[in-house]
């Protein structure tokens, strides 16, 4: 269901059946000539979109403005917007906490952006992670009180996190093609592996009567793509999202 359009006792219903609430969370960058500068975070709206039509799901308004960088180009005439972590980082905090507040105990941002190195972390993601912790510590500090964590109800803690009962993971980020996917699947900045996820998800991010005005090596075998491929991706990216995304 889509949040912006849900009424006070679905919310309520999404709650107490601990749905799975999920951000999709992108730039806005420049992706060769040929491609929507949409392209990160379209993926994931996509692709939570197919995952809606299968099971219950939240999907919250999409947030476009990420740390884009201007690594691949400068923004006059590109298109790309970049807003920095140490900006992102406070809105985000608010965003999970005022979640939080709601009831919500099943949240997920996911992201295509730059997460070669999600294990180590890039300026989006990390401002996202490092946001839900304070935001998940500041709540329970809020609601249990200071020293919540050494009071005697706590006393199973260790145990009930070997399970999976973690207070931590009310709040989690995650990439949208995992590591599993490495050699399985092409992944590169507007090339053959994200022009094909385009072709399949949203064609009309695509148009190939400008594949020939790229310069960008990064954008080599971009016009090798194809909607077949994309689908091959999609298959796997949506195995990933339904392990993650679960009740």
């Amino acid at each position: 269901m889509r949040y912006e359009l849900m009424l006070p006792h679905q919310i309520r219903k999404t709650i107490e059946e601990n749905w799975p609430v999920a951000l999709p969370l992108g730039v806005l960058e420049y992706h060769g000539e040929h491609m929507a500068v949409g392209m990160d975070t379209l993926a994931v709206i996509k692709t939570l979109e197919l995952v809606e039509k299968e099971r219950d799901i939240v999907i919250l308004p999409p947030f476009y403005y990420g740390a884009a960088s201007y690594a691949v180009a400068p923004p006059e005439g590109s298109g790309s917007v970049q807003v920095g972590g140490p900006v992102l980082a406070p809105f985000a905090e608010e965003l999970f906490y005022g979640l939080l507040r709601i009831g919500f105990r099943n949240i997920h941002a996911i992201i295509h952006h730059q997460t070669e190195n999600f294990v180590a972390g890039m300026p989006t993601d990390l401002a996202f992670k490092t946001a839900g912790r304070q935001a998940i510590f500041r709540f329970l500090e809020n609601e249990r009180g200071e020293g919540w964590w050494g009071s005697d109800t706590m006393v199973d803690y260790y145990a009930g996190h070997a399970q999976g009962e973690n207070v931590f993971n009310w709040v989690q980020v995650h990439p949208l093609m995992p590591a599993a996917m490495t050699g399985k699947y092409p992944f590169d900045h507007a090339g053959i592996g994200e022009t094909s996820l385009m072709l399949a998800l949203c064609p009309e991010a695509v148009d190939a009567g400008h594949f020939a005005d790229n310069t960008g090596w990064y954008t080599k075998g971009a016009s090798d793509a194809s909607a077949e491929l994309g689908r091959k991706g999609v298959a796997m990216i949506l195995e990933h999202l339904r392990a993650i995304l679960r009740a």
